[in-house]
């Protein structure tokens, strides 16, 4: 199954200026409390770790546990004098990675 995130930058960023970054990724995010139809306990399969970096410098990282929802959203606000990438990376249990990138266009 494709995973998929949703990013969203402002279209205008000016030098210095704080902006918002806001990030989802579609993720069913299985606590391991609850059982199946049938009685079975159903594995756990969270998103664990989350972090952002602006050309390679982490600026935002967050850890998440069973308490977070399903597709997990994150918003959080960044501040940059330049242009350059951000890079966004989802891990979590039974593997599980997705990362992704933006260019980050400075005024």
């Amino acid at each position: 199954m494709a995973t998929r995130a949703v990013i969203t930058l402002p279209t205008a960023i000016k030098a210095g200026q704080a902006f918002e970054v806001r990030a989802t990724v579609a993720h069913a995010m299985e606590t391991g409390y609850r059982s199946s139809d049938e009685g079975v306990r159903l594995p756990r399969d969270l998103v664990r770790r989350f972090e952002c970096r602006l050309d390679g410098e982490l600026v935002f990282a967050a850890d998440l546990f069973a308490a977070i929802s399903a597709n997990p959203y994150l918003a959080f606000w960044l501040r940059a004098d330049k242009p350059g990438e951000l890079s966004f990376i989802w891990r979590g249990d039974n593997g599980f990675e997705h990362r992704e990138t933006r260019p980050l266009t400075v005024a």
